[in-house]
């Protein structure tokens, strides 16, 4: 009895096929949901929560993952390789360094067009939590994903051990 693979990533077990573009949907779906919840921690009178609202809290941010990802998408920069390598580059965007490369754009970029938009640099509480709650949320589907890939793992190697493989 062979062991168990994927043969939709040539054989390899534990390697789903990822795609960038799928990567570039939930980096898209991070930044929305933290402008989302920064619209709803802020809900006042003067900024209440409405979709145009929530549109111009995200739209800075997402130029920042827009930039990083054409950044990619073109070849300037690339992330490290790792052991979730699925294209034929190599690169498929759930890398934890690519999450730190979106991160890192991210935050300057938004927060950089907020300064200018608003004239003034934002409030050090304010580049604190933008910080660490877009981290959370960049880097926290990607953990979601790679803890996913080693239950899988898991699971396949206590199969191996019941048909003494």
């Amino acid at each position: 009895m062979s062991t168990p693979t994927n043969t939709a990533t040539g054989g390899l077990p534990g390697k789903t096929q990822r795609s960038p573009v799928m990567a570039l949907s939930f980096d898209v779906l991070a930044v929305l949901l933290f402008a989302l919840l920064a619209r709803i921690a802020h809900n006042t009178p003067e900024m209440p929560l409405s979709f145009t609202g929530w549109l111009d809290t995200s739209w800075p941010f997402l130029i920042g993952v827009a930039i990083v990802w054409a950044l990619l998408w073109i070849g300037v920069v690339r992330p490290r390789k790792s052991a979730q390598v699925t294209g034929a580059d190599g690169f498929s965007g759930f890398e934890f360094s690519t999450g730190a490369m979106v991160w890192i754009t991210n935050v300057i970029v938004g927060l950089g067009i907020w300064g200018i938009r608003h004239g003034e640099v934002p409030h050090w509480s304010f580049m604190i939590v933008a910080t660490v709650m877009s981290g959370l949320l960049l880097f926290g589907w990607r953990g979601m994903f790679r803890l996913g890939r080693l239950r899988r793992l898991s699971r396949m190697k206590r199969m191996g051990r019941m048909f003494n493989k």
